[in-house]
C-alpha cells in the first residue's frame, strides 16, 4: 500500500502482512500440487512407455504380430507427458497471474524460488517428450 501524499510503502499492520504471507504460501502449495501432478503424468508416460517396449519374449517363443491401434505404448506415453506438461504450464501461468496481482497490491512481498522448480521439471518433460518423439 501506498501512501496518498509519497510514493513510499505504508507499513503493514501484523495481521495484514500474516494474511498477506499466508495468501502467497497457499498459491505456493497450489503450484507444488501441480508440480507433484505433472511430475507423476510425464513419469507414468515415460514408464509405460519403456515398459511396453521391453523385449519381454527371450527368443524361445515366437513373438506375437504388433495388434495396430489407436493408442499404442508410443501414443499412450506421449499423451501423458504432453498432459503433464499442459498441466504444469496452466498452473504456472495461473500462479503467476495471482502472485502478480498481490504483487501490485503489496509490492513488498517477498519473492519465491518455486519457478525454478517448475521450470526444471517442465525442461525434464520436455526432455522425455523428445526422446519418445524420437524413437520409432
Amino acid at each position: 500500500m501506498e501512501s496518498a501524499d509519497s510514493n513510499t510503502p505504508v507499513p503493514l499492520d501484523t495481521t495484514t502482512r500474516l494474511a498477506i504471507e499466508r495468501t502467497r504460501v497457499a498459491y505456493e502449495r497450489t503450484v507444488m500440487a501441480a508440480i507433484r501432478t505433472a511430475t507423476s503424468l510425464i513419469t507414468f508416460g515415460f514408464s509405460a512407455y519403456k515398459f511396453f517396449q521391453m523385449d519381454l519374449f527371450d527368443g524361445r517363443t515366437s513373438r506375437p504380430e504388433p495388434n495396430p491401434t489407436l493408442l499404442g505404448p508410443k501414443e499412450f506415453g506421449l499423451t501423458l507427458i504432453a498432459l503433464g506438461l499442459l498441466s504444469l504450464m496452466l498452473a504456472w501461468l495461473e500462479y503467476h497471474r495471482d502472485i502478480k496481482t498481490l504483487r501490485r497490491e503489496y509490492p513488498m512481498m517477498p519473492r519465491s524460488n518455486i519457478g525454478i522448480i517448475a521450470c526444471l521439471v517442465a525442461l525434464v518433460g520436455t526432455g522425455l517428450l523428445v526422446i519418445v518423439l524420437m524413437n520409432a
